[in-house]
């Protein structure tokens, strides 16, 4: 049972953890050096224990302690209940749902053992996202659901990727973050070959005239599969088209030359799902 501690000094060392949250920079340098995360509401909370996130603290205002009150029963980490007013001061805004707990990392898997893995839909092929270099949150945080309603194998980011475990990206994701197995590449696009010696195809979804359209992917029905997805801006990088089995496009109309990352990704991963 965690002991549930009333705090009301905004520099008590114990909420260090906490400080600075809006501060994206800080938080980017801090959070995977200091092996942590915040998960942001009751549902992310929950979410992130069900996946096995070991708990560090909680903070919590307190309407929120009774709503929370069967994990402060169960976890051993020290429970923090402070005022509205000082949760803002710490945090750096008004935080709505009431509740943020920092959770412990866990260490990335290989991307082979992510790759030699069994599919999530038993009998059927596997079927990867990769994204590129895509910076953010709420645009990659989008995409975990994205990838974890429709079915995904695993989600594999390249090294500039954001980090889908900051706030932002894991409360857009509603903690699908959680749900989907992830790791991150160390050398792109040199490590497309990795996909290859898997006997996986990869496609990248571009706008060439080269390409096939997405219907056409999904007809050929591959075992394995990587859907390769770019930035918000200028899309795949040249190295990942060259590195790539298939150019596949979504066909647009109205004028219109292309979706968002995160609505491209749905799309796609919509089309390609396992039947």
């Amino acid at each position: 049972m965690a002991d549930l501690i009333t705090l009301d000094d905004p520099d008590d060392p114990r909420l260090r953890d906490y400080t600075g949250l809006t501060d994206v920079e800080l938080r980017r340098r801090r959070e995977p050096a200091e092996g942590l995360f915040i998960a942001e509401g009751e549902k992310v909370i929950r979410r992130a224990r069900q996946a096995g996130y070991e708990m560090r603290s909680m903070l919590l205002s307190a309407k929120w302690v009774d709503v929370m009150r069967d994990v402060i029963d169960e976890v051993p980490a020290p429970v923090y209940a402070v005022s509205p007013e000082l949760a803002e001061q710490v945090t750096g805004y008004h935080v709505h749902r009431g509740a943020l707990a920092s959770m412990q990392r866990k260490p990335l898997p290989a991307a082979e053992e992510l790759l030699t893995s069994t599919g999530r839909v038993e009998g059927a092929g596997q079927r990867v996202a990769l994204f590129e270099d895509i910076v953010d949150h709420a645009n990659l945080g989008a995409a975990f659901r994205n990838a974890a309603a429709l079915g995904v194998d695993a989600v594999i980011l390249t090294p500039s990727c954001a980090d889908p475990l900051y706030r932002r990206a894991v409360k857009v994701s509603m903690g699908a973050v959680f749900q989907v197995p992830w790791t991150r590449l160390t050398s792109w696009p040199k490590d497309v070959e990795l996909f290859r010696e898997h006997g996986f195809v990869t496609a990248a979804l571009c706008l060439s005239e080269k390409s096939i359209t997405i219907d056409e992917l999904a007809a050929r029905r591959y075992e394995k599969l990587v859907l390769m997805f770019g930035t918000e801006g200028d899309g795949l990088s040249t190295g990942a088209l060259r590195a790539a089995d298939e150019w596949v496009r979504i066909p647009m109309a109205a004028g219109v030359d292309s979706l968002n990352v995160a609505a491209a990704s749905a799309v796609a991963l919509y089309t390609t799902r396992h039947r």
